[in-house]
């Protein structure tokens, strides 16, 4: 059985950490670098980091960052926000992320899944994917999950597996920010229906979530942030707990 992966999730913008971190042993609570270096210090199996800057030299101020957290951690990390060319990925695998992740760019255009996997490998292509749920259906939402599509969640996900994805980072938009617990029915359909690895994101609040997600959610990473952030859970503490539940953890 395959060791579940817990990664926290860094907000960029401009360069720096937004969503408030609440870190005493930070000098800057805005570095994303010294935040990376503590998460994977802690035990983090991963990073994951998406800018949401809309500025045109983001593509350099970006590059940049990664080349700096890649010299500070020895975990993987995945770079996402605003990737839509096989010329973004190249720069930032060039920089040293490990995976890059695209969202509403697969969305607009699917082959450019096919052609991403095709240059640089699945292993490398992480297709996010922010689901609602409106009137019993869960549909694809895009733009940071406030437009709607007609894509059905479940289809999408075959979709981008099939066309090379090597995982699915699946946010429930109805989840999100509730810390009431991950969509766990509907990630245990779309894991079960999928050959490749899925994480789970939105709606971490306590421990107990994370079990619940590895266990019913079929999950086989779960990604969270605040909870990480303001250090309602440090991740040792989840880990030991996680081990003490009999789900294979790695220490």
């Amino acid at each position: 059985m395959l060791t579940k992966r817990i990664i926290p999730c860094l907000d960029i913008k401009e360069g720096r950490t937004v969503k408030g971190v609440n870190f005493v042993e930070l000098r800057d609570a805005g570095d994303p670098v010294e935040l990376a270096k503590i998460y994977s210090d802690e035990g983090a199996d991963e990073l994951v980091f998406l800018d949401i800057t809309a500025t045109v030299d983001k593509r350099k101020t970006l590059a940049e960052l990664v080349t700096k957290v890649a010299k500070a951690i020895n975990i993987p990390f995945t770079v996402g926000g605003g990737i839509s060319t096989v010329e973004d990925v190249k720069v930032l695998l060039n920089a040293g992320a490990d995976k890059i992740s695209i969202n509403s760019s697969a969305v607009k255009n699917p082959q450019i899944i096919n052609e991403m996997a095709a240059e640089f490998g699945s292993q490398c292509i992480v297709v996010a994917i922010d689901t609602r749920n409106v009137d019993g259906i869960d549909f694809v939402h895009t733009h940071g999950g406030r437009r709607a599509t007609l894509l059905k969640t479940q289809e999408w996900a075959q979709e981008v597996c099939e066309r090379g994805a090597g995982e699915i980072l699946l946010t429930s938009m109805d989840h999100d920010g509730t810390k009431a617990g991950f969509s766990n029915e509907l990630l245990a359909e779309i894991s079960s229906a999928l050959s490749i690895p899925v994480i789970a994101s939105g709606g971490a609040g306590t421990m107990a979530h994370f079990k619940d997600v590895f266990t019913f959610g079929k999950a086989d990473a779960a990604l969270a942030a605040s909870i990480f952030h303001f250090k309602e859970i440090g991740i040792p503490e989840l880990k030991r707990y996680l081990a003490d539940s009999e789900i294979s953890i790695r220490n």
